[in-house]
């Protein structure tokens, strides 16, 4: 479960970092200017979805895992990444719960979206308080923003992300760890407000699937 806490932690914070943050005095210029062009491209998005490609490196391993699948999120607090292939699996984010679904295991994993099990920032921004650069130091430009945790954040060391000059504002993004592993995340075929259904994020599950509920 650590990888995944990990991984809805940022995703989470990658999207309500375009929705909430704005630029402030302590920034670069180039950095509050790319902050404000995410932030306006973000005005009028109420869902979106696309396709994504996931490498993990782990490095102890020297060692690179390469996924794939598709993307749902919808505000404020809807999300799914459907994993294709041999490890298929759903993980589902629906207001306060998290579901992780593995199919070739027939197994599903149940927990609360809380602070304590994934984070302070994702979902103090998805509830509308706060601000992320009372969590973050941000820098960087037009093409790239670096986002480094002011406090210890779900084994995050940074967060980069890459940004597009022109459609959806965020291309990709990479998740240090501080033992030099990473995760690196690139969207694609992104569609703004396709109108998603609410129906989209409940978890169906097959008969005979074991779920195991997770209390920390």
């Amino acid at each position: 479960m650590g990888q995944n806490r990990l991984f809805i932690t940022v995703c989470f914070l990658v999207i309500c970092f375009a929705f909430q943050t704005g630029a402030g005095p302590s920034e670069a210029a180039d950095a509050g200017e790319a902050v404000l062009r995410i932030q306006k491209a973000y005005e009028d998005i109420k869902d979106l979805k696309g396709s994504f490609v996931q490498k993990n490196v782990i490095k102890d391993l020297n060692k690179t895992d390469t996924y794939r699948g598709e993307f749902f999120i919808k505000r404020p607090l809807k999300m799914k990444w459907a994993y294709k292939g041999k490890a298929a699996q759903d993980l589902l984010i629906n207001n306060d719960s998290v579901l992780i679904y593995k199919k070739g295991d027939n197994q599903a994993y149940r927990s609360r979206f809380n602070r304590d099990t994934y984070g302070q920032t994702p979902v103090v921004l998805l509830t509308g308080m706060g601000n992320i650069q009372e969590e973050f130091t941000i820098s960087g430009n037009e093409r790239r923003l670096l986002l480094k945790p002011k406090k210890p954040m779900a084994g995050v060391l940074s967060i980069t992300l890459f940004l597009s000059e022109e459609g959806f504002p965020i291309k990709g993004f990479t998740i240090q760890d501080g033992r030099s592993n990473a995760v690196e995340i690139e969207l694609n075929d992104i569609r703004i407000n396709p109108g998603i259904r609410d129906s989209l994020f409940d978890p169906e599950l097959p008969k005979g699937v074991s779920i195991y509920e997770q209390h920390s």
